[in-house]
């Protein structure tokens, strides 16, 4: 039998997306949001979910793109700080030690020791209540080449990505190899 928890914004687990930014000035900022995952496959597009408080929101209002870097498990701290620190009151590329590099094809940062990065152009912005979702069409990914096979497919295992959980608020790395999608189900 399933309790009800209620109407809550739960999803488990969550991808951990830090989103890099130029603000006016032409600073490079990050930020780790929990709340973003593609909404489209053609065109490519993903999108992320802030609150108008944040100086990331003013930043990919101001400039029309932003970044999406997913770190591996080594970088969990400097995730964590992405999101508690503010890009108004700190630097938080000088406070970490991370190396913010300008995107080749959108006007925004990427973070240089995350494997993984979506360059991300706004194509439409739509208010839902307490946040606002930036939805980015996704102009090129980049991944480390020591994640790639040689299939030119990302391996998870060498990746190491995290997730999270919202509630509890705890980040963990991705378990182990259970199976092929689009496979295992024409067993049944």
């Amino acid at each position: 039998m399933k309790k009800s928890l209620g109407a809550k914004g739960l999803l488990y687990p969550t991808p951990v997306l830090v989103v890099g930014t130029y603000d006016k000035a032409g600073r490079a900022n990050a930020m780790t949001v929990a709340w973003g995952g593609i909404v489209c496959s053609q065109p490519p597009c993903v999108g992320i979910s802030l609150r108008k408080a944040t100086y990331t929101y003013e930043n990919i209002v101001e400039r029309k793109a932003f970044t999406v870097c997913i770190s591996s498990e080594k970088y969990v701290k400097e995730v964590d700080y992405f999101g508690v620190a503010s890009g108004k009151k700190v630097d938080k590329f000088a406070a970490t030690g991370l190396t913010p590099v300008r995107s080749n094809c959108v006007d925004a940062p990427y973070i240089e020791e995350f494997p993984f990065v979506l360059e991300c152009e706004l194509l439409h912005t739509i208010e839902i209540g307490f946040h606002t979702q930036f939805i980015g069409e996704i102009k090129d990914v980049k991944a480390e080449e020591s994640i790639v096979d040689e299939k030119g497919l990302v391996n998870v295992e060498k990746f190491q990505p995290m997730v999270y959980t919202p509630e509890i608020r705890k980040y963990y790395g991705i378990g182990r190899f259970l199976g092929h999608a689009f496979s295992m189900g024409k067993e049944i």
